[in-house]
């Protein structure tokens, strides 16, 4: 399994169930590693996306322990404890962890690879990351070239858990 998440130098991850700031080539990336992929998710982020809706040419497995809960176009997931049996059909190189802040804690120890866009600034958040370079089951493997846009610069790094 593997993860994505734009951090600040802060780690921090979003604020009032936003993003922290959009830049539109970390949407990119985004889109270009996920395609075609098995989303893992809370509801609150599918609550995010534009509509409410899953995002196009993506499986997407919602975690709530809302059993009430009702959305199309998703797997629904009550329990880390049923994950396991969910994601059984699917390669673990193809699962990706998307959010929020409380599935990405849950899922953190099960992910081999985390694709971290660091931006190199610091906003107002209450949603954090864990920091990665504080853990040291985890690795940075490859350190992205430094971009700017908006003023805002940022790289995508990569990270693999021993």
């Amino acid at each position: 399994m593997n993860l994505i998440v734009a951090v600040d130098e802060n780690w921090g991850i979003g604020k009032d169930n936003e993003l922290l700031c959009r830049i539109s080539a970390d949407m990119k990336n985004f889109r270009a590693v996920t395609m075609g992929h098995v989303l893992v998710l809370g509801r609150k982020t599918l609550e995010s996306f534009p509509g409410k809706k899953p995002l196009p040419k993506r499986t997407h497995i919602v975690l709530t322990a809302n059993k009430a809960y009702e959305a199309e176009g998703v797997t629904l997931c009550h329990s880390l404890e049923e994950l396991p049996a969910v994601l059984a059909d699917y390669e673990d190189d193809d699962i990706f962890v998307i959010g929020g802040g409380s599935i990405y804690e849950q899922l953190l120890p099960q992910c081999k690879k985390a694709y971290i866009t660091k931006i190199y600034d610091k906003f107002p958040a209450d949603t954090y990351f864990p920091n990665l370079d504080e853990k040291p089951e985890w690795t940075l493997t490859e350190k992205g070239e430094v971009q700017e846009e908006n003023g805002v610069k940022f790289s995508f790094d990569i990270y693999e858990q021993k």
